[in-house]
């Protein structure tokens, strides 16, 4: 990435990504200042367009639009969430294909049915290449996806199928599955991108905080160790915030600071895992600082097909 950006920007054309976000999110400034400084450290530029919680849906299009139309602008990213009043949807189709670098538009989705496209949906492009650095030899190989949301799921099954030959045999596992074991037990490959126990947290403490009387769930991760394949290659995409523990009324356990005492967790359990699998990545610190990359692989990607 920092030698093309650098090639790029000797030839007149520095990449320049555009970042779009509505409102203020503690949570999303922590993303775009990632962004920014990983930017800054390949040759990128970057700019953040900050726009009011309270802005129309039409004029965030209008604001959208003119993105599109700048010519100095290769990339274009919404940072989610965005207010109530807008439809991500909606915005996310109406960045130009060509400078759609997160892979969602529904012309970049549906390029991976036909072996790929410029730009492929950055944690799912992020996973298999974890993937591929692991294990060059796929043909034959029993892969699991467990998830099938639209940016990384489905994008993960479509790219471990890209090519006519040497593929691996794909199974997609979700929420109606029965017997998730049966699967991943004789997979080789284990994608699992599910966020189970988070999404049980937040389900608990929306109930919680009605007044509902509910019990303690079992935040346990999806997969544990007996689950797994011998030797098998997990890529664990989840990324859970649950508390740390409940005290006895049922409610999280606070830190030094008096407030929730969380943790950072994926969907496999970790610690009985790397004991059994050939190759695992951790969460936090495996498929994020690699989704990353790839934005900005994604970025040098737009800038080339733009010239």
């Amino acid at each position: 990435v920092i030698e093309d950006a650098a090639a790029l920007t000797a030839a007149g054309r520095q990449p320049h990504l555009v970042a779009v976000q509505v409102g203020e999110n503690p949570a999303s400034k922590i993303y775009t200042n990632m962004q920014k400084k990983s930017c800054e450290a390949a040759g990128i530029a970057y700019d953040l367009l900050e726009l009011d919680d309270a802005i129309s849906q039409d004029d965030l299009l209008a604001e959208v639009q003119k993105l599109n139309d700048d010519a100095g602008v290769h990339g274009i990213i919404l940072q989610m969430p965005v207010p109530p009043q807008v439809d991500a949807r909606v915005v996310q189709v109406t960045i130009a294909p060509e400078k759609d670098i997160e892979g969602m538009h529904p012309e970049n989705m549906g390029r991976l049915f036909y072996g790929g496209g410029v730009v492929s949906p950055c944690t799912a492009a992020a996973a298999v290449a974890l993937l591929k650095h692991t294990e060059t030899d796929l043909a034959g190989k029993e892969a699991v996806v467990i998830g099938h949301s639209e940016i990384v799921g489905k994008p993960i099954a479509m790219m471990l199928l890209e090519s006519l030959r040497e593929s691996p045999t794909v199974r997609v596992c979700h929420v109606a599955t029965k017997n998730l074991a049966l699967h991943t037990r004789d997979a080789d490959i284990v994608f699992v991108a599910a966020g189970v126990s988070q999404a049980i947290w937040r389900g608990y403490n929306k109930k919680k905080k009605a007044g509902e009387d509910v019990a303690v769930p079992s935040l346990a991760p999806l997969i544990s160790g007996d689950m797994l394949k011998e030797g098998a290659i997990v890529i664990d995409v989840a990324i859970n915030r649950i508390p740390k523990g409940f005290d006895e009324d049922g409610m999280p356990v606070k830190n030094e600071k008096g407030k929730n005492a969380m943790k950072t967790v994926g969907d496999v359990d970790f610690e009985a895992a790397k004991e059994k699998v050939g190759a695992i990545t951790p969460v936090p610190g495996g498929v994020g600082p690699v989704t990353v990359a790839m934005l900005l692989k994604n970025t040098i990607a737009c800038t080339k097909a733009l010239a």
